[in-house]
């Protein structure tokens, strides 16, 4: 059996697989936030794909970090019914699920929020201001109590989102953050932001739920944080509780060559762009590495995990396309992934009608 389909464990959370479907903006949710039928559905079918951990679209914590159309929240305990539900739908397929928790911070959008975003430094050339300590404080508490809420729909953990330049990455990054009290400056000052969540999360949460963290290894803008302090970071979060670290990289500010979801990735030595970082944190963290990153073959998963780079596989795009690739591999059709990475898919999505592969849908249905 291919070192992928091992059990493993993620403090006590029993994962059958070393696939993680790595958070997806899906735009699936209602108005107020909550997942409808369609985003449950989805949920249930990367679950019955064969997903191994499912990590959900980054859910707000508060309405001013909202981010985007029809963007899951966890940022009211009228929530929490709807987001149970979903819960139930994966976990009655023998999936394991956990919230991703966020705050988009200067980007937030203001269009959809009517509210001035906030993010450590103001920004040049965008709306927003500064926080105070106040809204420092407010923040810390948002996540704090949208993890509590996770607790009660039953989710297995939650992840906090601290990459791609959103609120806590903006903190961490020297890009963003110009402070000159004493969440900046330092890499100990603009981490400071991100260990009083965690440690608010891990009081929420108890000692039992898994807490994850996704990072930017790099942001890739002149400036911007670094791999030496990213790893730094990394092991002073774990020191704080957490459990497992999703290693991505790069923003929209970074340009196509430099995001997250890079652009046609066709050839093997294409993947799995964050490796050499990934192999770094896994050298120094203590703690199980998820690489996520253009990751579109069998067989370079599977040498990723044996050659030390990464202990979990995490993959985006192509479980858009594919939500039971997993069980096609594993069934032996080691055919790589069929997404083509031409980002195509957030077009629906950014239109308000709900993420999809648009060149499957154009090649199945002459579109």
């Amino acid at each position: 059996m291919s070192i992928l389909f091992q059990e493993t464990t993620i403090r006590g959370l029993t994962l059958r697989n070393r696939f993680v479907r790595s958070a997806t903006w899906e735009g699936m949710a209602d108005a107020k936030g909550a997942p409808t039928e369609e985003l449950i559905q989805l949920m249930g079918d990367l679950a019955s794909g064969g997903v191994g951990l499912i990590i959900t679209g980054y859910a707000f914590v508060s309405e001013e970090g909202r981010g985007g159309p029809r963007q899951l929240g966890i940022h009211s305990d009228e929530l929490v019914g709807r987001l149970r539900e979903m819960v139930r739908e994966v976990h009655s397929r023998g999936g394991r699920i956990v919230a991703q928790l966020g705050h988009c911070g200067i980007q937030a959008a203001y269009n959809l929020t009517g509210m001035e975003p906030i993010g450590p430094s103001p920004m040049e050339g965008r709306p927003g201001r500064g926080m105070t300590l106040e809204d420092i404080e407010r923040v810390r508490l948002s996540f704090a109590r949208a993890a509590k809420r996770a607790v009660d729909a039953g989710f297995d953990g939650v992840q906090i989102h601290a990459a791609h330049g959103y609120l806590l990455s903006q903190f961490l990054s020297p890009y963003f953050n110009k402070r000159e009290d004493a969440y900046g400056g330092s890499l100990e000052g603009r981490v400071r932001l991100l260990v009083e969540v965690t440690r608010g999360i891990r009081e929420e949460v108890g000692a039992e739920k898994p807490v994850l963290i996704k990072i930017n290894c790099e942001d890739f803008l002149p400036g911007g944080l670094t791999l030496e302090d990213s790893v730094k970071a990394g092991e002073i979060l774990v020191k704080e509780g957490i459990d497992a670290i999703e290693v991505s990289g790069g923003m929209r500010l970074a340009g196509p060559k430099f995001m997250p979801s890079r652009l046609g990735i066709r050839h093997e030595h294409e993947e799995a762009y964050f490796k050499e970082a990934a192999k770094e944190f896994k050298r120094k963290v203590g703690v199980p590495v998820i690489l996520v990153g253009g990751i579109r073959s069998f067989q370079v998963a599977e040498r990723l995990v044996e050659e030390g780079f990464a202990d979990y596989i995490s993959m985006s795009r192509p479980f858009i396309r594919e939500p039971w690739l997993v069980n096609r591999w594993k069934g032996g059709d080691l055919r790589r992934a069929f997404c083509v990475s031409d980002n195509l898919c957030f077009e629906p999505a950014q239109a308000g009608e709900g993420i999809y592969c648009v060149t499957e849908r154009r090649e199945t249905k002459g579109e």
